[in-house]
């Protein structure tokens, strides 16, 4: 576990929703960190998953370093459990300040590869549960003065990789658009929608669906060789960046895409994603 250092309360008193803040197995994904980054940054969380233990275990993780964080089940793709949420939230906190949207799944293939069951079930989970938890959020964050949305999407969304995922691709590039939409209709209505956008980073999802070779340390260091930092992301990387999306100090940002990648889309060839 990754040593306690206490922020300046970058989101202090800021009420977040942290969907997807689970994880499948040890160590720290995205949405993990993030709930705990937030927390320390003096957020009150709602941390959601799918899994109500893995929930639980990030409640417990936050709580025990003092926070303040309460755990939800709840399968978005549902848009009953989406509205269930934000009145889970309410009814924790009294609001919503920040959602953060940490849910993706991928089946690897080209298109002739992948079947039509498959195509749905990953934009059910990676685009639809995005749509049924912003739509239930928004009327909440304006009601309660504006605040910010922060999807986290994928490097995959705007450049080919090695091998194709192309449902996980397109579903993604869809859910960076569905932000820039959300940003032009409520820019002028107090809130703010942005992506962080990871490249290689090296969490417990990746372990589980990624790295599932015997030798995975020669799996994490092949997927380093292709980063020009020399080293792949971790999930505190991308909590970061997505705490400052979120954060008053973005208060003029909106509608944006940020790469957390070590520069691999320099190299790829595009730069501004």
């Amino acid at each position: 576990m990754t040593a306690v250092l206490r922020g300046a309360g970058r989101v202090a008193g800021k009420r977040v929703a942290v969907i997807g803040a689970g994880s499948v197995g040890p160590g720290w994904g995205n949405g993990k960190a993030a709930a705990v980054l937030y927390a320390r940054e003096g957020g009150q969380v709602l941390a959601v998953d799918r899994d109500g233990k893995a929930a639980d275990e990030t409640v417990e993780l936050i709580r025990s370093e003092g926070g303040s964080a309460c755990g939800f089940a709840g399968e978005m793709t549902d848009p009953e459990a989406a509205r269930s949420t934000i009145e889970a939230m309410i009814g924790a906190f009294g609001g919503l300040d920040i959602l953060h949207f940490n849910v993706g799944i991928s089946t690897r293939g080209g298109i002739e590869a992948t079947s039509y069951e498959d195509w749905r079930k990953v934009f059910s989970v990676n685009l639809d549960a995005a749509f049924h938890i912003t739509k239930a959020a928004l009327p909440v964050l304006e009601r309660d003065g504006g605040g910010a949305i922060v999807f986290i999407t994928t490097l995959a969304a705007h450049l080919n990789g090695p091998y194709p995922y192309v449902g996980y691709e397109t579903s993604k590039a869809a859910l960076s658009r569905l932000s820039r939409s959300i940003a032009i209709e409520y820019a002028a209505r107090g809130v703010r929608s942005n992506t962080v956008v990871p490249g290689m980073i090296d969490t417990p999802h990746v372990h589980a669906h990624v790295a599932t070779s015997t030798d995975a340390g020669a799996v994490a260091s092949a997927r380093a060789a292709q980063v020009p930092m020399k080293r792949q992301g971790t999930g505190w990387d991308v909590a970061e960046a997505a705490l400052f999306l979120a954060s008053d100090a973005a208060g003029f940002i909106t509608g944006a895409d940020l790469p957390v990648d070590g520069g691999m889309s320099i190299l790829m060839g595009n730069a501004s994603v």
